[in-house]
């Protein structure tokens, strides 16, 4: 077993741009930060909504060892058969019992078992199941059978976001926000040992509105029409952070913000 682990978590995959960021330079990144293990959330994969499963296989075909997602993965109904037979590609914890899918998977890397839980946050989202009690209860269950747990909290609100991060603290090596595609600045370690950033960013393209074209967003503003989001094409970005953990104590002993240009 290694005595240390470098986790790349890559923020919500947005349409082809997202895809193509990926396909290009994941490889190339990975090397260059030698990550052991990568997460992304692809909730926005498929064409800017929802995910399905061709965008799900080329993730994990490009090197995406654990797929997240959020409130946009039952966008897609075709998506549904591979939430419940495919052990890597998440929904979030907390949804209600009973719906397709599940919230955690638990990974082997460099001989090291890592838990990957997925959460979804309920300030200006769904009123789902409490993400606090349910993700400190899963941690726990896992202590067992995991040395490392990373927790991706697909949230509106950084208030939310930071107080799980408190709650957690110390039961997981590292807490980031997905679902606002904004990468914060706020990354840190906290007082026990968890790694936190409020949003790991969007992995897609860099001229729109949070990844949408930029005319429609205008016009939504102004006109206050509830017109569709379209992709916005053109050049992109991966964006996430890379997290040191130290695999002795499953703390983390550093994190640091990724954005990185694509070349397609």
């Amino acid at each position: 077993m290694a005595d240390s682990l470098r986790i790349l978590a890559l923020g919500d995959v947005v349409g082809q741009p997202g895809l193509r960021a990926v396909f290009a330079g994941l490889g190339a990144l990975v090397r260059r930060l030698d990550a052991d293990l990568v997460v992304a959330n692809a909730e926005n994969a498929a064409d800017g909504f929802g995910l399905d499963p061709a965008a799900a296989e080329r993730l994990f075909a490009c090197g995406v060892h654990v797929i997240t997602s959020g409130n946009h993965i039952w966008q897609r109904r075709e998506i549904l058969p591979m939430l419940d037979t495919r052990a890597e590609l998440l929904r979030p914890e907390n949804y209600p019992l009973g719906v397709p899918g599940h919230g955690h998977c638990i990974v082997t890397v460099k001989d090291t078992p890592v838990l990957v839980l997925n959460l979804e946050g309920r300030v200006n989202l769904s009123p789902l199941r409490d993400p606090f009690a349910i993700g400190r209860s899963v941690l726990r269950q896992a202590r067992g059978k995991a040395r490392v747990s990373v927790v991706d909290f697909h949230a509106e609100s950084v208030e939310e976001k930071e107080a799980l991060a408190s709650w957690l603290d110390g039961e997981a090596a590292a807490v980031f926000g997905t679902h606002t595609h904004v990468q914060t600045a706020d990354e840190r370690l906290l007082a026990k040992g968890t790694a936190y950033l409020s949003d790991i960013g969007m992995t897609g393209p860099v001229e729109g509105v949070i990844g949408m074209r930029r005319e429609t967003a205008i016009h939504r503003s102004i006109s206050q029409m509830p017109l569709k989001m379209v992709v916005q094409e053109g050049p992109a970005e991966i964006q996430g952070c890379l997290i040191a953990i130290d695999v002795r104590t499953g703390r983390a002993t550093a994190i640091e913000r990724v954005r990185e240009r694509s070349s397609v």
